[in-house]
């Protein structure tokens, strides 16, 4: 794949010496923006990645049009494209290029529910919780639910193929995909998929730029299974005295049940919740799991209940089961909160590995022994049901020994997950901060393969060069 420096090197224009007076002109006042003071809050996605750069312009679209007409003119200017969302993404996937134009899609928010085909037809800068809010509206639920569902937008999560708290039974973005209007790097307009359920004309295009990061196209629309309402939720939270027994819960539980959410939190990060804002979590406790069933009627019953006795055999200290919803909710608040809670700490490198579920216990105990190991803090919070974890390693970043430990942990905490048959990265992305780690979990061949994909879709190599490959 080319990357940007050598789309310079082989002829294109210096992004820095190409006016944008034509760009500007080319699309409605005010969409393009070039103040440096207002695009500074363009350059860096939620992670800070430090090699964020400072574009060219910020192209601000309304509609899939003016998509085209940026792309286009990056397309004749040999000039990158980082398309962004809504900015929430944690692996730098978004950072800016010096030079380049950063493409916004966060003016483009319409959502219309087809209540017929329990579909939602959703522009990409919509807001996950603005999708959740019009389905629920007509009796309807989109599943996937990022801690971010607040703020994140369904670009960025089509982008990453975002998972969440609920995908260990509801399954991750990609599985409520059924449609995408895709700009590819020439400018093309192209529409993959519909209202379909079934569907199996031509290759399985569709699901090639669900998860590319912006490295592929420019998704400008995009088509949403729904499923019907939620069922009513029991919650059970069991403490447990360290992460080992509460991962071996994880593991035991799994082999015969599959509840609609299964979370956990080592003890750095429920403290850390509870200094952020008080959620009466016992601050003694080694670790939590926090556990909901959303079974029909008397099933959902008998699940709590088999789950509580799982958790007892594997040494939890104490058991607690509501089928208050909003007593339930506060739980689940408290886990949502831990990013935003740990970065209280000091700077952060946020991980999202993952390993098969029955390696859960030595993928946590690889980390706590990398934590030891460079003298690190590394708090975690885990989509546990599903082995995906959250380690963040947080560090002092005026010292630059510190940064230099923690940075030697991230990579070790990746490399952990590799050996153990894992994944550098779960739903956040590789982004920027975690390209270097993708050829040890790929392989050449499949890197390979994947450049050859890249580079027949975008020749020149101008959408989002730096990020993945």
């Amino acid at each position: 794949m080319s990357s940007w420096n050598c789309v310079t090197a082989s002829g294109g224009a210096d992004p820095r010496m190409v006016v944008v007076a034509d760009l500007v002109a080319a699309l409605p006042e005010g969409v393009v923006i070039t103040d440096p003071v207002a695009m500074e809050k363009y350059r860096h996605d939620w992670s800070r990645e430090a090699s964020a750069g400072t574009p060219a312009a910020v192209v601000r679209a309304e509609d899939a049009g003016q998509v085209q007409t940026a792309v286009r003119w990056a397309a004749q200017h040999a000039i990158p494209v980082v398309p962004r969302g809504a900015g929430s993404g944690l692996s730098g996937g978004s950072s800016a290029l010096d030079g380049g134009i950063v493409l916004s899609l966060e003016r483009m928010r319409a959502v219309q529910i087809d209540t017929d085909c329990q579909v939602a037809v959703v522009e990409p800068g919509a807001l996950n919780i603005e999708v959740k809010a019009a389905a629920a509206g007509h009796g309807l639920w989109y599943p996937p639910d990022p801690s971010s569902y607040e703020i994140c937008s369904i670009g960025g999560n089509i982008a990453t193929n975002a998972g969440g708290l609920c995908c260990v039974k509801y399954g991750v973005t990609t599985d409520y995909v059924l449609g995408l209007d895709v700009v590819l790097a020439d400018g093309t307009l192209i529409t993959l998929g519909g209202k379909r359920i079934k569907d199996v004309a031509g290759l399985s295009l569709l699901k090639l730029f669900v998860g590319s990061e912006g490295t592929l196209g420019v998704v400008t629309r995009a088509i949403l299974r729904l499923v019907p309402a939620q069922a009513p939720r029991s919650t059970l939270v069991a403490s447990f005295p360290d992460v080992a027994a509460a991962a071996r819960a994880v593991v035991e539980v799994r082999r015969t049940r599959r509840p609609s959410m299964m979370e956990l939190m080592d003890r750095a990060s429920i403290n850390a919740v509870e200094d952020y804002k008080s959620m009466g979590l016992d601050r003694s406790a080694g670790a939590l799991l926090v556990v909901q069933s959303d079974a029909p009627g008397a099933a959902r019953v008998e699940e709590i209940d088999a789950i509580r006795v799982t958790c007892a055999g594997a040494g939890a200290e104490e058991v607690f089961i509501t089928d208050d919803p909003d007593e339930g909710e506060l739980f689940v608040e408290a886990r949502r909160i831990a990013f935003p809670a740990i970065e209280a700490r000091g700077a952060l490198l946020l991980e999202d590995v993952g390993a098969p579920i029955p390696l859960l216990p030595d993928l946590l105990a690889a980390i706590a022994g990398i934590a030891v190991r460079h003298d690190v803090e590394i708090p975690v919070v885990a989509h546990a049901g599903d082995g995906n974890t959250h380690p963040i390693i947080v560090y002092d970043a005026g010292d630059p020994a510190a940064e230099r430990r923690a940075r030697l942990a991230f990579a070790d905490v990746m490399a952990a997950a590799i050996a153990l048959g894992g994944t550098i990265t779960g739903e956040h992305g590789v982004g920027r901060a975690k390209k270097a780690a993708l050829p040890d979990q790929l392989g050449p061949d499949v890197m390979a393969l994947t450049h050859r994909i890249k580079n027949a879709l975008d020749p020149q190599g101008i959408l989002n060069p730096g990020a993945v490959l």
